[in-house]
């Protein structure tokens, strides 16, 4: 199964992506409130972002995976096989730049074999289903950082390597780990270089999935606007590929 035609409606709210490579401003921001769900680490300078400069892009279509009510945690891994990706996600709001606090970042993605938990087989692989590998999300930090860490994933007939990504406001945090509520500020998909994805997809974890793999260039969902649709910056953690990579974006949502 593929995700929803390129040429469905867009969800309809609007979300922006921080423009790259111009002049910087810092933010300042609060002191973060205290809270026992997992939330990223950071030190107390704000994220950089460009000065006044907000880029709209379109949402992207949530696809037939998504599960309601997963778990709130910053590692969503479960030990799946895949070298490691760890992921910063910064969210602002699109009129001020300014950071969200508390927003939930929630991402779910495929498996080295191209498959989604809870749809365990419809990429043609026999596995064990829990109905929660890598799904998950984390609170942003008073600078509007999620970190989760991840593998990268693998693919599935008819699409390029992704990752499918929410963000929530004002959610409720439930007593077996997971949340509830709040209003849906963005849904959208994260993307990765071709280049880089060439090279995981030669590795023995990845390798073993014999379904085709659809390039960036060929998928029916990116629209090739590299940051702006969702385009990662990826960076190596090692020396070799098998080290893994870390991923960076800026997400910029329309509130109210």
């Amino acid at each position: 199964m593929t995700d929803k035609s390129a040429n469905s409606s867009p969800v309809g709210r609007r979300t922006v992506l921080l423009a790259t490579g111009a002049t910087a401003a810092t933010l300042a921001v609060g002191v973060a409130a205290s809270t026992d769900a997992p939330t990223s680490q950071a030190d107390n300078t704000a994220p950089v972002a460009a000065a006044a400069v907000c880029t709209l892009t379109k949402e992207m279509t949530e696809g037939p995976y998504y599960l309601d009510g997963q778990y709130v945690r910053a590692d969503i891994s479960e030990g799946k096989s895949g070298i490691p990706l760890k992921l910063t996600l910064t969210v602002v709001d699109d009129d001020t730049c300014a950071p969200l606090n508390k927003a939930l970042v929630e991402i779910w993605h495929c498996d080295a074999l191209g498959e989604y938990s809870g749809f365990v087989g419809n990429n043609g692989h026999n596995e064990p289903d829990n109905g929660t590998f890598l799904r998950g999300g984390v609170l942003t930090d008073a600078s509007g950082v999620a970190k989760i860490t991840t593998i990268y994933p693998g693919w599935y007939r008819g699409r390029c390597l992704h990752i499918h990504i929410k963000v929530h406001t004002n959610v409720t945090l439930t007593s077996d780990g997971s949340f509830t509520g709040g209003q849906e500020l963005h849904t959208g998909q994260l993307f990765f270089d071709e280049t880089i994805t060439a090279k995981v997809a030669r590795l023995s974890q990845y390798a073993v999935n014999t379904v085709p793999r659809t390039a960036l260039a060929q998928d029916s969902i990116y629209d090739g606007g590299g940051a702006r649709s969702g385009l990662l910056t990826l960076t190596a953690l090692g020396s070799t590929t098998s080290a893994g990579y870390a991923g960076a974006l800026t997400l910029g949502v329309e509130q109210g």
